[in-house]
């Protein structure tokens, strides 16, 4: 009896013993693996770990993770930030990486590490990690350099781009179309037409032909030349060649068309691409419609959502429902 009056209150009550039972068993079921495990399950796992500075449990995760068929994705190293906190972790997690099973499993950590380094703006880093993998014959590949690429261009960046292709070569890494692609859409949007002729070249001289990216990247620069006919050229040799055309391709024709004020070569434009890809004639159409309407030119957009109507084509958004409702349906 007077062993009972030294313990704690808490440890007297039953209710109090459940509760923490049940904490207990929560807390064991949250950090127990599934039955069938999902990459977002991973990813969880692993950026929890990353933020208590787990490296072993990162390590076995990204190990389990591709023999339970769990690839790698954009979110895995999400725990890695801008922040002086979060990458002071970060030479350890090289070392790390460095340890998993050969193959596939550290493959793909590297590539996915390099994609989340360049998204925070660590490109240098992500170059160490290319250096990693060529002095462990890691599978260094062009989908390695695609996330580097990507991110010099995207800030402009084009000598240092063009040195990462020069380090492909070095590294016995032929640049793909995708590595070209990413220098020639970059050129042609900034309007340099130099630099576009210099891609088109080496893309020519490697026979890797044109893909549905190429044709957009030409596409976007001929329109932000002002040279529509070439930009229509483009588009049907693009169908020609047997490429679908992307969302964004028609819509720099429509624009280009628009900023002339050629409103009705615009509105034929659609109609003589439609009835090819119902997604793509639903956002082409939309798209037209919404700008027409925002220029005030309303018989030419009473007439595109008129044809989207019999097209069963979907009207996104309330603009385009409101002015169908008021201005086409209601006026009949």
């Amino acid at each position: 009896m007077s062993l009972l009056r030294k313990l704690p209150i808490r440890f007297l009550n039953p209710q109090s013993a459940l509760r923490l039972r049940v904490f207990t068993a929560q807390t064991a079921e949250k950090h127990a693996f599934p039955d069938v495990p999902t990459s977002a399950y991973y990813d969880e796992r692993i950026n929890a770990a990353g933020r208590d500075g787990d490296l072993e449990t990162i390590r076995k995760l990204l190990n389990k993770r591709i023999a339970d068929g769990c690839f790698n994705t954009n979110n895995t190293f999400k725990f890695l930030t801008r922040t002086e906190t979060s990458l002071s972790i970060l030479e350890d997690l090289f070392k790390t990486l460095a340890r998993l099973d050969r193959g596939l499993p550290r493959k793909q950590a590297y590539d996915a590490l390099i994609a989340r380094l360049c998204k925070i703006k660590r490109v240098e880093d992500s170059l160490r990690l290319v250096d990693e993998m060529a002095r462990g014959n890691d599978g260094l590949n062009g989908v390695t350099f695609h996330p580097i690429l990507s991110a010099l261009t995207h800030d402009k960046k084009m000598e240092e781009a063009w040195r990462v292709i020069g380090q492909m070569r070095e590294l016995k890494v032929s640049p793909d179309l995708t590595a070209y692609n990413y220098l020639l859409t970059a050129y042609c949007f900034n309007g340099n037409l130099t630099g576009a002729s210099k891609v088109l070249q080496k893309i020519e001289e490697n026979q890797l032909g044109f893909d549905a990216r190429t044709y957009d990247a030409l596409v976007m620069g001929a329109c932000k030349e002002g040279k529509v006919e070439g930009a229509l050229m483009l588009v049907r040799r693009m169908v020609d060649d047997g490429q679908s055309p992307l969302y964004c391709t028609y819509a720099h024709v429509i624009s280009a068309l628009l900023k002339l004020d050629y409103c009705a070569q615009a509105v034929k434009f659609v109609m003589v691409c439609g009835n090819r890809d119902h997604k793509l004639d639903t956002e082409s159409f939309g798209c037209l419609a919404s700008r027409l309407i925002g220029m005030r030119k309303f018989d030419e957009a009473k007439f595109v959502l008129e044809e989207m109507n019999k097209r069963g084509l979907e009207m996104y958004g309330s603009k385009l429902k409101d002015f169908y409702e008021f201005n086409v349906r209601n006026a009949k």
